[in-house]
């Protein structure tokens, strides 16, 4: 084959720092829109970003030079900043690590519209209940005492 031809999309997931609601209604787009950035910028594709108050969904597609950790790095550290420096949260905090879930191009449009959905999602479940029910949809292993 003369060419490489990836469909690499992640369902990334990440809290704020114990879970504290830091990103009101106001500034939630702003940090949704700069950390869309921050994946475009990283030459990724940000399918869509949405959350709560204390955390994030990302749907995105990668390339197969991308290495998810420093993406997610990336990302953290970079929305951190901004977010310190733009939004003037001096005390603001991301939890240390992510849940990141690969997923198949045709489910695209089902992921996007949860990922912008939160608000609406998190009216009958915790974020706890969605991410113990992700890591188990997913097969991930996991001890319960160290994910929150």
């Amino acid at each position: 084959m003369a060419s490489t031809h990836l469909s690499l999309h992640y369902h990334l997931v990440f809290s704020t720092k114990n879970r504290e609601p830091w990103l009101s209604p106001t500034h939630r787009q702003r940090v949704h829109e700069y950390i869309g950035g921050i994946l475009r910028n990283l030459d990724g594709v940000a399918h869509s970003v949405g959350g709560t108050g204390d955390h994030i969904h990302i749907a995105a597609g990668l390339r197969a030079s991308h290495c998810l950790a420093d993406v997610m790095r990336e990302v953290k550290s970079e929305s951190s900043r901004w977010i310190h420096e733009e939004l003037r949260l001096a005390g603001f905090a991301w939890q240390e690590g992510y849940g990141a879930f690969t997923f198949a191009a045709p489910d695209l449009d089902a992921v996007r519209a949860y990922v912008l959905n939160q608000e609406e999602h998190h009216r009958v479940k915790t974020f706890q209940e969605e991410y113990v029910a992700m890591l188990k949809r997913g097969m991930v292993a996991y001890e319960e005492r160290f994910l929150w």
